[in-house]
Formats: C-alpha cells, structure tokens, sequence
C-alpha cells in the first residue's frame, strides 16, 4: 500500500522516515510553526529523490524572500517529480514552482485546475488564501470573495480539518461574514492551538467585531506559546499594538514596536517587516503621536536594503510610507517611475490606484491635507486591489479620514467614523482622541 499525506493522497516515496518528516513538516507550515525548515529537511534527507519536500522547502524560502534558493528547489522538484512522481505530484509541483517565481496568472491558472482534480492537497489550495495570497496579490478587486467562494466549493472535502476550518473561517470574516467566519475560525482553533494562522485569524475576526479587549486577552495568554522565531510572531503582536491605540495608550503600542516590531529586534519575514513597522508607526503619526524620527531612519534604511526595487504594489505602498515619513523624495520619484511606467505599459493588474495612494500619502507627509484627501477620494474603493488584509488595507482609509479632518472637512470625516462605527459599534474612539483633540 503507497504511503500517504494526512489528507488521504499517495506519496512517491518507500521511505516512511520520508513520509512522516515530511506530512509533519506540511502540517507545520499550514500552521505558521517553527520548525518548518528543519523538519522538511529531515524528509529530504530520508529520500533526495521525493519531490514534495523539496518544493515545500522552496516555499518556506519564498516566504523569506530567499529568491535564489527557492527557485534553486523548485528546479529539483521540477526533475524529480519528472522521474518518480504521479500526475497529481507533478501538477503540484508545477503550481507551487510557478507561485515561487512570481508567475502570478499562470500560477492561479494552474492552481484553480489542481484544485479541481485534487481538492484536498491542502498545500496546493493554501496558495491563493490569506492576505499575502496569489488572489491577494493578483490586483483582483474581488479577492475576498474569490477566497471565500473557492473555499466553499471545496469545503465538503474537508469537514472538520482543522488548517481547513481556519483559512475557510479568515476568508468568511474577510469576506464581511464576521460572525461565522470567527465561530469557524475558532473551531479550527481550539482543534489545534499550536496554530499561528488560527491565532492570527481570530484576531482579524476580533478586530473586525471589535472585540478589542478580548483580542489583548488572546495575545496575552497564547503569544508565551509560540517562539519568537515563528513566521507569525511579531505579526500577531502587531494586531495587539493596533488594540492599544484603540485606547489611545501610543506608549503600549511603540514598546510593542521595539520589542518584536523594530529591524534589529524581528525575525519576521522581509514584507512583514516593512509593512508591519511602516504601518504602525505612521498610524501613530496620524493619530497625532509623537514618533521618534530615528525609529523611521532605522527602519526606513532596513526597507530600502530589503525592497530597493518597486515590486509588489502592497510592498511599494508601505514603502511609499517610508519615503513620505523620511521626506526621501528621490527614492519615492524613482519608485514611482517605475509604478506608473508599468500602469502604462499594462502590466500593473492592482490599478491606478498604487501611485494614486503613493502620491496622497507625500501629500499628507507635506500636510497637503487636502490635496492627500483629494487625490485619495476616487480610489478609495479600489484600495482592496493592493492586496492585504482589510485590517492592513484600513490604514489608507484613517489617512484618507485624519487629512479630512487636517483640512476642516470634519462633517465628512465624522461620516466615515460613523459608518464605520455602525460597522464595528464595540469600537472605541481612543485612536481618534489626539487627532480631534
């Protein structure tokens, strides 16, 4: 009998020692685990010749943008799966090797085919889900609902599959379906609670119901669990600094920053990094806190080293942040070259609305408040487009409301507050205090 994954489907390996390593290692990279890298290696190690630890390997890598040796692997999983792999190893191999180099359209392509034949090869379907995913980062303005729709389509394969019920529950909260997306998002928690990307979408639900003060009570009691090395650490405690200006405690949220947050402090991954920094420091700058100029020196030299080019327009936004706080306006000039020379040229899927965005926030930055709100008011329903989580994505639309209020259009701020307070009416207004004085 062929040996198997945990959800069913044959490995191309004799090895059982290769087939633990590497269902574990799947298991904890579905997870948001630590010991990911290591445990694939082990797989590797027990059979060279098993393709599917070396392109799990290659994904781990691309989450650390380490280019070279991501697609380094995913050229050994491509000759390996050709000599000794089934239809259904050779076609996932393909998709994850095409996600790795970048091949976005191609990889959605492949992967939606893949998930048709073999909805439960639960690595395959992980690409396009969550807020760094191929849907994502596609430029799609429906991107919520997409995740949401494909994991209803295959939810019948998967039952109480508890990575299945985390992501399924995250694109439902995304998707606006808050109440059920966290009752499942919590099931799928408590059936693993060694799971950061379960921890991390309960707070997204949490955040979006605003239940602010449980979601400290979460951080608090499950983040002494989860080491500092893991994907999600620093990323999880992000979400808690975004609690604390809830209350208006900006102390709280920059000792949040220089403990896991600052460039000589995290372990995170390269975006996490810069979108995570960049964003909460410039959400305590608009909320009318004092930021310490050498917090965004740092951080901004460690951006420029991580991402000197324009690349995903996610990333190019929050280094657009960078840019405007520093006043590097040479930097910012050649990035957005590049951004509108490829809106030109088509190739640019999120739109018009990244160097719409990337212009408003030097706007801000230069206290044009109204030329901020006004080249930011006809994108902003397009900001989905960029990518992210709606948590991530808010920071445009508290710009867009703090350069409202900067420019005396208080009305129209106050309606946006509203809404947004009709939206999530457990909110609290601490954020806003300084800012409204």
């Amino acid at each position: 009998m062929p040996l198997e994954d945990r959800y069913g489907l044959p490995l191309s390996t004799s090895s059982h020692e290769a087939a633990a390593a590497y269902r574990e290692g799947v298991d904890l990279m579905l997870a948001g685990w630590t010991g990911t890298a290591e445990t694939l290696e082990q797989a590797i190690a027990a059979d060279p010749d098993f393709a599917l630890p070396h392109i799990a390997r290659a994904r781990v890598h691309a989450f650390y943008q380490q280019g070279d040796l991501a697609r380094r692997k995913a050229a050994a999983a491509r000759e390996l799966v050709a000599k000794r792999g089934t239809e259904r190893e050779r076609s996932h191999v393909e998709t994850l090797a095409l996600a790795i180099e970048g091949r976005l359209p191609e990889a959605i392509a492949s992967m939606l085919k893949h998930v048709e034949s073999w909805p439960r090869d639960a690595v395959v379907l992980s690409l396009p889900l969550g807020a760094f995913g191929l849907f994502a980062f596609s430029g799609m303005a429906d991107h919520d609902r997409a995740r949401h729709e494909l994991c209803e389509r295959v939810a019948h394969n998967y039952d109480e599959d508890w990575w299945f019920l985390t992501m399924s529950g995250w694109a439902m909260t995304e998707n606006g379906d808050v109440a059920r997306g966290r009752a499942v998002t919590e099931r799928g928690f408590d059936l693993r609670r060694a799971n950061a990307h379960a921890a991390h979408a309960v707070l997204h639900a949490m955040f979006e119901d605003g239940s602010i003060d449980a979601a400290d009570r979460l951080v608090d009691e499950w983040i002494p669990t989860y080491d500092r090395s893991g994907i999600l650490h620093g990323h999880i405690l992000w979400h808690q600094a975004l609690g604390a200006l809830e209350h208006g405690d900006a102390a709280r949220a920059l000792a949040i920053y220089a403990d896991v947050l600052q460039p000589n402090a995290t372990q995170a991954p390269p975006l996490n990094i810069i979108t995570d920094g960049a964003s909460l420091l410039w959400r305590l700058s608009a909320y009318g806190h004092a930021v310490p100029k050498a917090l965004w020196i740092e951080a901004d030299a460690t951006a420029q080293k991580l991402f000197p080019k324009s690349s995903l327009p996610f990333a190019d936004v929050h280094m657009a942040l960078f840019a405007a706080a520093t006043q590097n306006r040479d930097a910012l000039a050649a990035r957005l070259a590049v951004i509108e020379q490829r809106l030109t040229d088509g190739k640019l899927p999120a739109g018009a609305v990244v160097p719409a965005i990337c212009r408003a926030l030097v706007a801000f930055a230069d206290e044009d408040y109204a030329s901020c709100a006004q080249t930011l008011a006809p994108v902003l329903d397009q900001v989905v487009r960029i990518g992210g989580s709606h948590a991530q994505r808010e920071l445009v639309e508290d710009t867009f409301i703090v350069a409202l209020m900067r420019s005396g259009e208080l009305p129209r701020a106050r309606a946006m507050l509203d809404a947004r307070l009709h939206r999530r009416p457990s909110l609290r207004d601490g954020r806003w205090r300084v800012t409204m004085g």
